[in-house]
């Protein structure tokens, strides 16, 4: 069945035709395709454009095929050429000819453009939770980390000596902004394509506004053009998927480094991790290196949607039905790495080993700073220093200091304390930095974050 056929058309479609135009991937939008129907009924029966038992017969058999969608019955057809014909007729089905009337005053354009906007809202939040649920697990292994000191790395080399729980909460402030931008998202998200039509509108009297007040989105549109050609809010939301997918791999990328005998700072539960075919010794971090690797795939995502809409001129072209692929994969990909990770995550137990010695090099070279001596001047005296005892094979944990002070004279022999990575991060002030202070106050407005729970929620009255 399809929704064009007849009229015009005096034979039917060719089996070529169907297969390469046919595509069940719409499946999936059942359910809110068959939500924004009922919106669209309600209005058609307060407008007077159906009669109002009519109406609530519509909106009835729409009312049972949301139960079926629900339950996981509807019955979809093969000859069921997308999810709008397959509710129709299954309308038809269940209060007969009537259902004729439920595509008055609508198009398959502003249908399906309705349709994939009411999906992005409801994967929008569904990710802003996955991702907050990561965040938690980031924030519950930073509490356990306590006054664990670790590395940083610039270049992949050890940089500064700075709390293990720094690193993980710098992962957890990457996924705070990543929510963010799904939040904002879905203030364009939330505009009613509805009652724009094939693109021009219609003659007769709906009341665009009144459906999207009904499926609580923000507006209806302001330009039915526009309405049912635009994919953009499909774009960002491929976009946030793939940001946030990015960060993922990211994170992914040191837990894979960390795991590794050379690094040895966690081991992850057996649960969550997997063996070789070959190697009996062998314990690998398949989640993080799957999310890594799938991070490249939801890219491509990105550039598909954005490929996709470049050339396309005025209004709806049926190139716009690859539209869901992309998207789909996108959010499918982004919510199972994000259940994933979380997983792996809270199994992991940390035990890193201490840093090397030099990376207290900077905070020697900022005692000098502190008693007026110009950075760079301080910075070639320690520079010196590093030169000399690598040369004898020795580093800052081999002074004493007196030797510090033979080094350069404004030095002072309790400055060797200094060299210890713990005293680095406890003399460390500077707002944000890496010390415990500031650790405590960024798990304190993560807490704070999470307590509050989902700034998505602004849009919780949409379907």
């Amino acid at each position: 069945m399809s929704l064009w056929a007849g009229g015009r058309f005096t034979d039917g479609p060719d089996d070529v035709l169907w297969r390469f135009t046919a595509d069940p991937i719409d499946r999936r939008l059942l359910h809110v395709d068959v939500l924004g129907s009922i919106a669209h009924v309600s209005m058609l029966g307060e407008q007077g454009l159906i009669d109002t038992d009519d109406a609530a017969t519509l909106a009835d058999g729409l009312r049972q095929i949301e139960v079926e969608a629900v339950e996981g019955t509807f019955a979809f057809h093969d000859s069921d050429e997308d999810v709008h014909t397959a509710v129709e007729r299954r309308l038809g089905e269940l209060v007969g000819d009537i259902a004729g009337k439920l595509h008055t005053a609508r198009s398959r354009n502003d249908q399906v453009a309705l349709d994939l906007r009411l999906y992005l809202i409801r994967a929008t939040k569904r990710n802003i939770d996955g991702l907050l649920g990561l965040i938690d697990a980031l924030v519950s292994k930073a509490e356990e980390a306590g006054d664990i000191v670790v590395p940083s790395y610039t270049h992949l080399q050890q940089a500064q000596a700075v709390p293990l729980a720094h690193h993980l909460l710098a992962y957890a402030w990457m996924l705070v902004r990543d929510g963010s931008r799904f939040t904002d998202a879905v203030s364009r998200i939330g505009i009613s394509p509805l009652g724009a039509g094939a693109s021009g509108g219609s003659s007769l009297g709906i009341d665009p506004s009144a459906t999207a007040a009904a499926l609580g989105m923000n507006a209806s549109f302001s330009n039915s053009m526009d309405a049912v050609a635009s994919r953009d809010v499909a774009a960002e939301f491929v976009w946030c998927c793939s940001q946030a997918m990015i960060h993922l791999s990211r994170l992914s990328e040191d837990l894979i480094l960390w795991a590794s005998s050379e690094f040895g700072w966690v081991t992850f539960g057996d649960a969550f991790t997997t063996g070789s075919s070959a190697m009996p010794q062998k314990k690998n971090p398949d989640i993080a290196e799957l999310a890594r690797g799938r991070a490249a795939t939801v890219i491509g995502d990105l550039t598909t949607i954005l490929t996709l809409q470049k050339g396309l001129p005025m209004t709806y072209n049926r190139d716009l039905q690859e539209d869901k692929r992309p998207v789909f994969h996108a959010d499918d990909t982004l919510s199972g790495s994000l259940e994933a990770l979380t997983g792996l995550i809270g199994s992991a137990e940390f035990h890193p080993p201490a840093p090397d010695a030099w990376v207290t090099a900077l905070d020697l070279a900022e005692v000098l700073v502190e008693r007026g001596v110009p950075f760079r001047e301080a910075h070639h005296v320690v520079g010196k220093i590093v030169s000399s005892l690598s040369a004898d094979g020795a580093t800052f944990a081999d002074l004493d200091g007196a030797a510090l002070v033979a080094f350069d004279q404004r030095f002072h022999p309790d400055d060797i304390s200094r060299v210890d990575p713990i005293a680095s991060v406890t003399h460390r002030v500077s707002p944000g930095g890496a010390s415990m202070e500031s650790v405590e106050g960024q798990i304190a407005a993560l807490r704070q974050l999470l307590a509050g729970a989902d700034p998505g929620r602004q849009s919780d009255n949409a379907v």
